[in-house]
């Protein structure tokens, strides 16, 4: 099968939607199928607004209407809401081609977070963004049971993976001279990801954030006592999560959490609040402690087994949650060759 994926979160971006695309498209490779991506790399960009990391497409439509019926594809999913989504979804229905779509990321949270826009409003554009689609795929159930509350459409499950021979069990290399226990961090320093919940808790040891986003410079003056690693490229982190004691999540509005994952998968219990995200892939399983007192959560997940935290993340596979994106996929009947790329 032909497949093309349209996404606005590309490299150099390192995030979970990033990492989601680029393991599916890998193992859908493996698979058979053959897949073409249209990605912010292609066109002129210009930095969103409060997260310059993030490059929003300049004026993609023709573009990516040229790209799609050049390659005429079986199935076309698009990942993300922005430009590159938008162009996509437009193309689409203009030309009745059947395609999916995934919720990646609360964006009405993240948004509200920043400019306080009503959630009610960002969900209505959303809501109409992804009805149009015939299936919207969502990481977790919690995710999905919140969407179809709000009147979304053809939720389907696609769960997440973890490369578990990068991420794995090995030696506990020293974080600089930082006193044990040590509770890290991994993950955008942003808004949205309610870090400073974790840098105020009163915690023994030391704390460690490892990433890069736009609240960094205010935190490393507000918290002289964190240790701010910087950001790593995914084949290095391995050694902050084994050397963590204890990983902490503090995100109030991830739909997953790919990190939670990786941490496990190398050994590091996790301490997060019992919310979407965490309760799908901790839950009960004893890899974690989920409370609303993150930092009893921390202080009672420095006594779990890293062995056992270990064979909870060995459920998880990208192989497996590709086979599920791939069963979402709506083909369409007949060629789609021929389509017309002309703007209108």
């Amino acid at each position: 099968m032909r497949i093309m994926i349209i996404t606005d979160a590309w490299k150099p971006q390192v995030n979970g939607v990033v990492r989601s695309l680029t393991e599916t498209a890998r193992e859908l490779d493996g698979f058979g199928h053959q897949v073409n991506m249209i990605t912010p790399l292609e066109f002129k960009t210009l930095p969103c607004p409060t997260y310059p990391d993030i490059r929003l497409s300049l004026l993609p439509y023709r573009q990516v209407a040229q790209r799609i019926a050049g390659f005429a594809p079986d199935a076309v999913h698009i990942a993300t809401e922005g430009p590159l989504g938008l162009a996509a979804r437009r193309f689409c229905l203009r030309e009745g081609l059947a395609f999916t779509s995934a919720y990646h990321t609360r964006f009405p949270e993240y948004i509200h977070a920043r400019c306080r826009l009503p959630l009610a409003i960002s969900y209505a554009w959303m809501r109409r963004f992804h009805n149009a689609a015939q299936a919207v795929m969502v990481p977790t159930r919690s995710i999905a049971a919140d969407l179809e509350a709000r009147g979304f459409r053809n939720v389907k499950l696609w769960s997440r993976g973890v490369d578990t021979a990068m991420f794995s069990p090995g030696e506990r290399q020293k974080l600089d001279e930082s006193n044990p226990p040590r509770f890290v961090y991994i993950g955008r320093v942003a808004v949205e990801k309610n870090i400073e919940s974790f840098l105020k808790l009163d915690l023994p040891g030391s704390k460690w954030v490892v990433g890069d986003g736009p609240l960094l410079p205010r935190l490393k003056q507000q918290y002289p006592d964190v240790y701010f690693a910087g950001v790593f490229p995914q084949q290095e982190l391995a050694r902050f999560y084994r050397a963590a004691d204890v990983f902490v999540f503090p995100s109030l509005t991830d739909t997953f959490g790919l990190v939670l994952l990786e941490a496990m998968a190398c050994g590091a219990p996790v301490a997060a609040f019992p919310v979407a995200g965490p309760l799908d892939v901790v839950g009960d399983t004893g890899a974690g402690v989920l409370d609303w007192d993150l930092r009893a959560a921390c202080l009672k997940a420095l006594e779990l087994d890293r062995g056992h935290v270990r064979r909870v993340a060995e459920n998880y596979s990208w192989q497996a949650a590709s086979r599920q994106f791939e069963s979402h996929l709506r083909p369409h009947a007949g060629s789609s060759a021929g389509l017309s790329p002309v703007a209108d």
